[in-house]
């Protein structure tokens, strides 16, 4: 489906603006009733299953596979293997942009990761697909692998993130520390984590000659057919990609890995159209994740708790044959005033699947140990943590001195602390307790993420029966850009929601860019919006050029559009519908294209970010050490606000994902054999129900008028970055033992208390 037609939207939207009004999911139903095609879902005629074999050593190479076994399974049509399988028109390995990783496409034997694909199965059914595959009893040369943040040597990497500098200077930090009264010199590790979304990366391949159809879950419609364009050497108008819905991404379906190319291929290899979906464990290696840091904070302040120096380093670790370096100390460009700040980074490589984008790249991890170490600073200067972050605001983004294009944190400290009774915390730890003698915490982190905007593009079409279409190759991941997308396009083309034919996930329609970085709304918004005023500019120009029209002579600027219709802007009595204007010339409908991107100037000019500040309380059993998180306020400033039912699920979503961060979220790797030990839903640990508590979200009102022209930032990623840390300074509060290795353990609450 990439199309939604509703009949109906609430009474109260029919003659107003769909922006800004908490409409429910116009997919919703769809899904609930199991009418939405996820990818897998699709079944071709004559289609057969593939599933990977994947290796069960990290570091090495596959020296037998018994293929012949396999053959003989009944129902398994052919093995895919580096000895047998259809050739790419280049190598796998080349990066030739830098949104381009290098894959596993069973170009040779060796293995670099556990879990690597090292062969590909394909039968008639999935069940003789996995049996044939168990039947390939791999044999391996073994080598050691480097695992954790020690593995070897460290080294700087040339770039952090997608081309951020892997350091960055302000003032004389060494200096700023030397004369501060306070000091602190703090180190944090963050654990690797893994994003397993609901729905598991799957694609289902049909080949037509040199066409190929693909069904397949992507935040990046655009990017995978470039990929498959150039992997397989085929012009873009031979390949048709559909994913109107995705079950989850969280970045990890922004880009394409080798397990779609895989099915790819293994549909090329066989002439018959073929389904490749991930098991669950095969999730931890080929799709990327988050790496490990280790973070070292000093931190000096003077005699009133006024920063002199931020000094943040940050240790991370990629690939052994790929280069993506977790931007984690990059967190303490933004927040705090201060007269020298330094960032910087290193890396060692070791034997995983490459680390790529997850959800707040470099933010989450950053934020959750500066947010920590200004806690740690507070403490040290004896200052309330609200207080110390007041003191120590900033009005100009610290790092550059641009003024920020809007920033109403101040409003977000104020607004959440009063919802969640800030002003009665004790500045001491371990002085709060309930009725049943639990010791209670509260904690706070400010929440920052950058106003990103990419390139899209968007085709409006506005019919003489007085409907409207908008068409994007957007994508929905559970964030709700069916609604959103759909109402900004029924605003800027004048009509009810009702009226718009919306259609989007596929990539036979308009370039939307990517949907990540928080920037979805804000990038494929800003194309509708230019598309819906192109379109209008044009039906406008056949009114106002034609002697008959009521609106004859008043220039295109000198209309408005509203529902159905143009009226005068200087008289208001004085219009007619789109039917009539379309009628009178003589044409059925009429279509305009507009782009949307961000401004150079304005971002030049101008440092672009949405805030927000989290407000946590934790209770922790004295004798036990059990955590847990029993209330949480997140006040957030993001400009305009499309959708609030909308920004409100995303914010509760990142608010429960920073909760596990601080709490539930590790991925364990074998130090001997590099493999990971928790490679599945039951054992990688994240909140259930059970575990989420009361969430309590506000929304503060901020206009801003350069990050783009509908005045709309990205809510997806500023949840986590706040509430890790808030939490985590909770923690501390109610027990007053600080750990500084993440996920808090309970064994590390009764050693250090």
């Amino acid at each position: 489906m990439s199309e939604l037609n509703l009949t109906s939207a609430p009474a109260h939207l029919r003659h107003g603006s769909s922006i800004g009004q908490p409409l429910t999911r116009r997919d919703g139903v769809f899904k609930v009733t199991g009418q939405a095609t996820y990818a897998a879902d699709n079944h071709p005629p004559g289609m057969l299953f593939a599933v990977i074999a994947a290796s069960s050593i990290a570091h090495g190479r596959v020296t037998s596979l018994d293929v012949a076994a396999a053959r003989r399974h009944p129902g398994v049509v052919d093995v895919m293997t580096p000895d047998h399988k259809p050739p790419l028109a280049i190598d796998p390995e080349i990066k030739t942009n830098p949104f381009v990783f290098r894959m596993e496409a069973l170009q040779s034997h060796e293995v670099r990761y556990a879990n690597q694909p090292i062969a590909v199965v394909i039968a008639e059914t999935l069940e003789a697909a996995t049996e044939g595959a168990a039947l390939l009893a791999p044999r391996y040369e073994v080598l050691p692998a480097l695992v954790g943040l020690d593995a070897g040597e460290s080294f700087v990497p040339p770039v952090v993130g997608v081309g951020n500098p892997t350091e960055n200077h302000l003032g004389d930090v060494e200096a700023g520390l030397a004369s501060a009264d306070k000091q602190i010199d703090v180190t944090y590790e963050t654990p690797p984590q893994y994003h397993n979304a609901m729905e598991p990366h799957a694609i289902v391949a049909a080949w037509d000659g040199d066409s190929v159809q693909i069904d397949m879950p992507t935040q990046g419609l655009a990017l995978s057919l470039a990929r498959v364009a150039e992997l397989f050497g085929i012009a873009h108008d031979k390949i048709h990609i559909r994913s109107p819905f995705l079950g989850g991404g969280f970045g990890s379906k922004g880009l394409m890995g080798g397990p779609p190319v895989l099915g790819l291929m293994a549909a090329k290899l066989v002439g018959k159209p073929v389904k490749l979906v991930l098991r669950r464990e095969q999730m931890y290696g080929p799709v990327g994740h988050r790496a490990p840091t280790r973070q070292r904070l000093r931190l000096g302040t003077d005699g009133e708790g006024r920063l002199t120096a931020i000094d943040h380093h940050a240790r991370t670790v990629s690939s052994t044959f790929d280069d993506f370096y977790e931007p984690a100390a990059d967190a303490s460009h933004t927040l705090y005033a201060s007269p020298a700040i330094r960032t910087s980074h290193d890396a060692v490589r070791v034997n995983t699947g490459t680390p790529l984008f997850m959800r707040a790249p470099g933010e989450a991890t950053g934020s959750i140990a500066l947010e920590s170490a200004i806690d740690e600073m507070a403490w040290a200067c004896g200052i309330d943590p609200l207080a110390f972050r007041l003191k120590n605001y900033a009005e100009a983004e610290p790092m550059t001195g641009k003024p920020f294009s809007s920033k109403a944190l101040r409003a977000c400290y104020d607004q959440g602390a009063a919802r969640f009774g800030w002003s009665k915390r004790s500045l001491q730890p371990r002085q709060m307790r309930d009725d049943a003698g639990l010791l209670v915490g509260w904690g706070m982190g400010t929440a920052t993420f950058p106003a990103l905007m990419f390139q899209a593009e968007a085709r409006a079409v506005i019919r003489r029966d007085g409907s409207g279409a908008m068409e994007i190759g957007a994508h929905d991941m559970g964030q709700g850009a069916w609604t959103a997308l759909a109402q900004i396009a029924a605003d800027e083309l004048g009509l009810d929601i009702d009226r718009v034919a919306f259609k989007m996930g596929t990539s036979d329609l308009p370039d939307a860019g990517i949907a990540g970085g928080s920037a979805h709304t804000a990038t494929a918004g800003a194309a509708i919006h230019s598309a819906g005023a192109a379109v209008i500019a044009k039906l406008a120009d056949l009114a106002t050029n034609d002697g008959r029209s009521p609106l004859f002579g008043a220039g295109n600027t000198g209309v408005i559009a509203r529902n159905g219709r143009l009226i005068r802007r200087d008289d208001e009595s004085r219009g007619e519908s789109y039917g009539e204007i379309l009628t009178r010339a003589g044409v059925s409908e009429i279509e305009a294209r507009g782009t949307g991107a961000a401004n150079p100037a304005a971002m030049e000019e101008y440092a672009m970010h949405a805030h927000g500040a989290v407000f946590a309380e934790v209770k922790v059993d004295p004798e036990l050490a059990q955590i847990r998180v029993t209330r949480m306020v997140g006040a957030f400033a993001a400009g305009r606000i499309v959708n609030p039912r909308m920004v409100q699920s995303q914010l509760f979503g990142g608010m429960i994902w920073g909760m596990s961060f601080a709490l539930h979220e590790e991925a364990i790797t074998d130090r001997r054999s590099g493999r990971i030990m928790n490679a599945n839903l039951g054992d990688y640990h994240i909140p259930v129900n059970a575990d989420v508590p009361p969430l309590d979200v506000i929304t503060v009102e901020e206009h801003d008028p350069h990050v783009n022209a509908l005045g709309i930032k990205g809510v997806g990623e500023i949840g986590i970055t706040g509430s890790a840390g808030a939490v985590a300074n909770a923690v501390w509060h109610a027990t007053g033992v600080r750990v500084r290795r993440f996920p808090i353990r309970i064994e590390e609450l009764l050693m250090q208390s």
